[in-house]
């Protein structure tokens, strides 16, 4: 069972509970190795991510914590750094690289606040087409190293968060493919790691995870590297569908061969 779970959230951003109670849920859970990854402040929307103030309590909380489970379990404080954020990143152990705005005609626009807000922005923006935004989406994932400095690029196609249940568009039409596809060939080529993200499923979004299992082969056959993470927002999501992706990923390695 893979033990290490790098993407968690806390209650200095928009998590339930407290680093510290993160940290002892995942010690009985059998994890040796957490991350904590709060959301970097974006000025433009303060809804959901970290002031600044509460930044600085965080670091310092995390590592008063690295020292007091040392024994236990290792832990690392990194940072889920948007796109669009501005914040500093020289303090973290590691940056997640995440898009969850496109910025168009001068307007932030979240990708998965709503379906009805991707809707609403689809025809303000892109006269109603919706792969012209998904375009757009892809094209800006595909600069998420450059622009954040990432280890970890989070999830890749969190676009479709809203798909499952509101059918925004076709996942299978040539224009979104040749979107993903573009900006995945891109990534892969830096040689950081993609992510496997359990989250949308935990939250009732989703049935499978971030990015969809065609992505995850498409990605593997061409050299990309992956990590699992649950995107935890609470104690009890903390690995959550650990073993199912875990198998996944051992199937797809037994076919590439």
């Amino acid at each position: 069972m893979i033990q290490t779970d790098l993407h968690m959230h806390t209650s200095y951003c928009d998590g339930k509970n407290t680093a510290g109670e993160m940290v002892r849920s995942a010690i009985e859970k059998g994890f040796k190795c957490i991350g904590f990854s709060g959301h970097s402040y974006t000025y433009f929307d303060v809804s959901y991510c970290m002031s600044k103030e509460d930044t600085e309590k965080y670091k310092k909380d995390v590592s008063w914590l690295k020292r007091k489970y040392i024994k236990k379990i290792n832990i690392l404080c990194g940072i889920e750094q948007d796109f669009y954020s501005e914040e500093p990143t020289d303090d973290y152990d590691y940056v997640i690289g995440s898009v969850h705005y496109l910025k168009k005609d001068g307007e932030f626009i979240p990708v998965d606040e709503t379906a009805e807000i991707l809707r609403n922005a689809c025809h303000k923006h892109f006269g109603g087409d919706m792969y012209k935004l998904c375009e757009l989406y892809f094209e800006t994932v595909s600069k998420v190293i450059e622009k954040t400095g990432a280890d970890i690029i989070g999830h890749f196609d969190l676009i479709s968060k809203f798909n499952e249940q509101e059918k925004l568009f076709d996942e299978e039409d040539p224009r979104y493919r040749s979107a993903w596809q573009k900006s995945a060939d891109i990534l892969i080529k830096s040689g950081k790691v993609f992510e496997i993200n359990t989250g949308a499923i935990s939250r009732g979004y989703k049935t499978t995870a971030y990015p969809s299992e065609k992505m995850i082969k498409y990605i593997k056959e061409r050299g990309g590297k992956f990590i699992l993470s649950s995107d935890s927002h609470s104690v009890d999501t903390i690995g959550f569908d650990f073993p199912k992706y875990e198998k996944f990923i051992e199937d797809v390695m037994m076919e590439l061969g």
